[in-house]
């Protein structure tokens, strides 16, 4: 198979980025992929690293901003070309998101659930009329998507969650609370995971539904206040006898909501590892140069030894991590179950980008403590890698149980 688009600019005396079209027209053209990961690269370079710190600030992303992703298509990167979107693969996604890793968290979780979580139980498990009614909106973004799978008392053990839907007549009523929903203050759609039938307790009584943003019983909480990752939103998403109707039972099927949710993370995880690679490689960067400034002792601190190991362990751990992810990802990309390298990416990668952050903090001494520098935000920013998506120690029990099935079966 072999992907391509055009990017078109309508008026080129006003600036790339608010002006340029990508146009899917088929599939992985090196070329034209190049061309994509080059307007990405620039985009984030001149438009995005320069707001790094008034977003910080002011917990919130410009508005021009949010419209010049709509018009790049940042959007759809992932939503498949019949429903207006680019359609990339999985080892093209990983690749943008190396690319959206250079700036900060913040930019890339705003579209990332309409790339991710926030559509592909839709794209998954849909009926076509869902398909057609949502894929197209979350392409364009005017319309943003999350998903609801975390409870207060559900987290890690999702399988245990609590939310009700009950069939009356036409329609469910849910009842429950989610919480720690990315994008949910701004989501005009919610994914939601709820238990339609009280008599099986584990995954298999748990269904998937759309929920609308204004569909009475539906509430919001207060907006969460986080360590890092100022400028993306979570919080607790509420059902209080919230009915909705039966044709937003995604798929139109009890039962199938969580392999549906399963399956969305496995994606879900090998994204975070990418982007995990791309944060690690800003901060690398970051860290070099600022070695190479620095100086102590009369000459630049990248000169001494022990500066240098940091580096050299840095950038050996970013190189294989990166081999790593873009494996597994073409192992998707060839219909494989990646169910095990997905939690492999995503447990290295991550503990990798906390390492090299560590170190790099290291690197600038007393001034990476400081907000002046980029890598006190980063710092903070990729903690939260190594636990959304299945923590760390999910990831581990995932990898044990696959092996412990495949050597028993």
């Amino acid at each position: 198979m072999v992907i391509y688009f055009v990017l078109r600019n309508k008026n080129k005396g006003k600036g790339i980025y608010s002006n340029d079209i990508m146009e899917i027209l088929m599939i992985r053209d090196p070329e034209m992929l190049e061309q994509l990961l080059g307007t990405i690269r620039d985009f984030v370079r001149d438009e995005l690293v320069p707001l790094e710190h008034e977003v910080e600030e002011n917990n919130a992303i410009p508005e021009h901003i949010i419209n010049q992703m709509k018009e790049l298509g940042l959007f759809g990167l992932t939503i498949p070309e019949e429903y207006g979107g680019l359609g990339i693969t999985m080892e093209e996604e990983i690749l943008v998101a190396i690319e959206l890793g250079q700036t900060s968290a913040a930019f890339r979780s705003l579209i990332g659930t309409n790339n991710g979580i926030g559509s592909s139980g839709i794209l998954i498990d849909g009926t076509e009329e869902q398909k057609q009614k949502y894929l197209p909106r979350y392409a364009t973004g005017e319309i943003i998507g999350s998903f609801c799978l975390t409870e207060p008392d559900s987290g890690s053990d999702a399988a245990s969650l609590k939310t009700s839907a009950i069939k009356e007549g036409d329609y469910y009523v849910l009842n429950g609370t989610k919480r720690f929903i990315t994008n949910a203050p701004r989501a005009t759609t919610f994914t939601v995971m709820a238990r339609t039938n009280a008599e099986i307790k584990g995954a298999s009584g748990i269904s998937a539904f759309l929920v609308e943003a204004g569909t009475p019983g539906l509430s919001l909480g207060k907006i969460d206040k986080k360590m890092g990752q100022h400028g993306s939103y979570t919080c607790d998403v509420i059902f209080d006898n919230c009915k909705v109707h039966q044709d937003q039972l995604i798929g139109g099927v009890e039962g199938i909501g969580f392999k549906t949710a399963m399956r969305v993370l496995d994606k879900g995880r090998l994204h975070i590892a990418g982007y995990s690679v791309g944060m690690a490689e800003r901060m690398l960067d970051d860290a070099v140069n600022y070695a190479v400034e620095r100086k102590q002792f009369g000459q630049p601190i990248a000169s001494f030894q022990l500066i240098q190991g940091m580096l050299a362990d840095s950038k050996a751990e970013i190189y294989a991590a990166k081999c790593m992810v873009l494996d597994a990802a073409r192992l998707r990309d060839a219909g494989q179950n990646v169910t095990t390298e997905s939690s492999c990416a995503k447990m290295f990668a991550t503990e990798m980008c906390g390492r090299v952050a560590d170190r790099c903090l290291q690197i600038h001494g007393g001034a990476g403590y400081i907000s002046e520098y980029a890598i006190e935000r980063f710092y903070r920013d990729v903690r939260l890698f190594r636990l959304y998506e299945g923590t760390t120690q999910i990831q581990q029990i995932i990898i044990a149980r696959e092996l412990i099935k495949k050597a028993t079966a």
